[in-house]
C-alpha cells in the first residue's frame, strides 16, 4: 500500500521530481533508491511567510510495491441514436456536461446553441476587438463552450457541496486537459487550450448519436397544460421533446424576456457589479510574494480580497494573473468587461473584477419591469458606459487613485483591453451609492495589500456580468420548474451555478433527474 504524506517544500523542490523524491526519502529515513514513485495529489502555495513554501499532499510508493500508471479514461458512452430525445438549450458547460451525462444514461441529447461552433466564434471575437462590431449570437458570452471558453477556463470552485468536483475535472482530463488540474489548488486550463477540449466533447456527443445545432436561437416554448412540448427556433422550426434543459447562461436576456412574456414564473436575483482593475503583474508579484523578482518556480501571483463597506461586500472576482481584459458585450449599444488568461499566464498585466454586492432594493427605479428589474439596472449601466466611451467598444477608464479622489485622469496608459480606453470619471457610470462604496473600498484594499492602491492601476468599467440578474425557480427535489413540468432550469443562467465546474455539476444533476423520471 502506498503511504500518504503532507509536507511543505521549497518552490524548487515542488517542481523537480528528483528533488521531491530526495525530500520524501529523508522524511521516511530511507535511501532515495528505495522510493519508486511520488504521486502529487494536491499542491498549493503558502506565501504567508517571507520564505514561500508549497504545501504538498502525495502518495509514496516504495520500491517493493507495484506501481501501475493509471491513465484517466472516459466513461463507456452508449450509442443513443434511437433513444428518447431530450432538448438542451445552450452549449456551455451546463449544457455540454448534461449531454454527456444523458448519453451515459442511454438518452439522446439535442443541443441547441444560438452561437457558432468554438472555432467559428473567433472571427466574431476579432470583430468586437478590432472593429467594435457586436454579434448578438456569437461573442465572448454566446457560442459553443459558453462564456468560459474564451474568458479563461478557470476551474476553481468553492461549491464542494454541490456535487462531485473531481468527476468533472477527470472528465476534462479525459477530453485532453492537463492532469495538473487534478492537483492544483486553483486549477486553470486557459483560453488557448479550452477550445480543443470543447470541440472534442462535441464530437463525442455526435459520435454517440446526439445532435448539436449551431446558429439556432430558441424563440419560443411549446407548452400545453403547463407541460413542455418542445421549442421553436428563429426560422419557425419546431423541435419536439417533453423534457427540456434550459442552460442558456447568465446573459441570455431574450430568454428571460420570453419567459416573462409567457408568464412563466421568474424572479429578480441580486448580483454584484463594479469595475475591472488592471495592475502590472510584477507589482502584484512583489506584493504577494514579498520579493523583487518572482523567479522561475513561482507562478504569476493571484490575489483575493474581501471587505465589508457600509454593510455590503466588496471583493475581487475572477482574478486573472498574467491575463488581459476583454470586451464582453452581447448587444450593440453596451460596454461590458471581463478578464482571461492563457494557460501559461504569461502576459505582463494582472486584472480582476472588483465588485460590490447589490440588493433587490437597489433595483427599485426599475420596479416597473418586475422580475426583470435587476436586468434593466444592469443594462442601464452598460449602456451609459457605451455612451460615455463615444458609442464604441472603448471602455471608460480611470487611474485607481484618481478615482478615489474624484479626479479625471489626465492620461490613461495603454492597457490590455484591445478596443481602447476613454478617460472618464467613474462616478458618471455608476449610481452614487455604488461609486461611494467603491471609493471607500479601494482605500481599504490599499491598507490590506500595501502597494495595491496606485495610479499604475487602471480601472475599466463596468464589470457587470458576474452572475445572472434573474433566477428561474425550480423544485428542490425534482429540479423541474416550479410551474412548467418537464422544463429544467439549469446552470448560471437559472441562478444555480457560478462558474464552469458548478455549472457542469448542475447540468449533470438535471440529466440524472430526467433519467430518473423516464426510467
Amino acid at each position: 500500500m502506498p503511504r500518504e504524506i503532507q509536507t511543505q517544500v521549497s518552490p524548487e523542490v515542488a517542481h523537480n521530481p528528483l528533488l521531491l523524491n530526495e525530500h520524501v526519502a529523508k522524511l521516511f529515513h530511507v535511501a532515495t533508491k528505495d522510493i519508486q514513485k511520488v504521486i502529487v495529489l494536491k499542491r498549493s502555495i503558502d506565501a504567508r511567510q517571507k520564505a514561500i513554501k508549497f504545501n504538498i499532499k502525495a502518495s509514496v510508493f516504495f520500491k517493493e510495491e507495484d506501481y501501475i500508471d493509471q491513465k484517466i479514461a472516459l466513461p463507456e458512452y452508449k450509442n443513443v441514436s434511437n433513444s428518447q430525445e431530450v432538448i438542451i438549450v445552450g452549449a456551455g458547460p451546463a449544457g455540454l456536461f448534461a449531454a454527456l451525462q444523458l448519453i451515459e444514461l442511454g438518452l439522446k441529447p439535442i443541443v441547441i446553441e444560438r452561437g457558432k461552433d468554438v472555432r467559428g466564434r473567433r472571427r466574431d471575437l476579432k470583430a468586437i476587438n478590432v472593429d467594435h462590431i457586436v454579434n448578438e449570437d456569437s461573442n465572448y458570452c454566446f457560442g459553443e463552450g459558453g462564456a468560459g471558453t474564451y474568458s479563461d477556463g478557470k476551474l476553481y470552485t468553492r461549491s464542494k457541496k454541490r456535487g462531485d468536483v473531481d468527476r468533472i475535472l477527470q472528465l476534462l482530463v479525459g477530453f485532453g486537459a492537463t492532469p495538473d488540474i487534478l492537483v492544483e489548488a486553483h486549477p486553470h486550463i486557459g483560453t488557448n487550450k479550452l477550445p480543443q477540449i470543447i470541440q472534442d466533447i462535441r464530437e463525442k456527443i455526435i459520435e454517440c448519436g446526439g445532435r448539436v445545432l449551431f446558429e439556432t436561437r430558441v424563440t419560443d416554448f411549446n407548452i400545453k397544460n403547463n407541460e413542455i412540448q418542445g421549442v421553436v427556433t428563429q426560422n419557425g422550426e419546431t423541435i419536439a421533446a417533453n423534457k427540456v434543459i434550459l442552460a442558456t447562461g447568465h446573459s441570455a436576456r431574450d430568454i428571460f424576456e420570453l419567459l416573462d412574456k409567457k408568464k412563466i414564473f421568474i424572479e429578480a436575483k441580486p448580483f454584484a457589479l463594479g469595475v475591472r482593475a488592471e495592475h502590472p503583474q510584477e507589482l502584484i508579484d512583489s506584493i504577494q510574494y514579498s520579493c523583487d523578482f518572482r523567479g522561475e518556480y513561482l507562478p504569476p501571483a493571484p490575489y483575493s480580497i474581501v471587505k465589508q463597506i457600509n454593510g455590503r461586500g466588496m471583493y475581487s472576482f475572477c482574478m486573472c494573473p498574467g491575463g488581459v481584459i476583454a470586451p464582453c458585450a452581447t448587444s450593440p449599444g453596451e460596454v461590458v468587461t471581463n478578464g482571461w488568461s492563457p494557460s501559461k499566464r504569461d502576459q505582463n498585466t494582472a486584472n480582476s473584477g472588483i465588485v460590490v454586492e447589490l440588493k433587490l432594493e437597489d433595483f427599485k427605479p426599475f420596479a416597473k419591469f418586475g422580475a426583470l428589474a435587476g436586468m434593466e439596472f444592469q443594462k442601464s449601466i452598460e449602456q451609459k458606459a457605451w455612451h460615455l466611451a463615444g458609442q464604441t467598444q472603448k471602455v471608460p477608464a480611470q487611474r485607481m487613485v484618481d478615482f478615489t479622489q474624484n479626479k479625471i485622469s489626465a492620461d490613461i496608459p495603454k492597457t490590455s483591453y484591445v478596443p481602447g480606453t476613454t478617460s472618464v470619471e467613474m462616478g458618471q457610470v455608476f449610481p452614487g451609492f455604488l461609486t461611494q462604496i467603491m471609493r471607500e473600498g479601494f482605500l481599504e484594499f490599499g491598507k490590506s495589500m500595501k502597494g495595491y492602491m496606485t495610479n499604475e492601476a487602471i480601472l475599466h468599467a463596468p464589470e457587470s456580468r458576474t452572475s445572472s440578474p434573474v433566477r428561474i425557480p425550480r423544485d428542490s427535489e425534482t429540479l423541474e420548474h416550479v410551474q412548467i413540468k418537464g422544463l429544467y432550469p439549469c446552470g448560471e443562467g437559472a441562478g444555480y451555478a457560478g462558474g464552469i465546474i458548478s455549472a457542469a455539476i448542475d447540468g449533470e444533476k438535471c440529466a440524472l433527474k430526467i433519467a430518473e423520471v423516464l426510467k
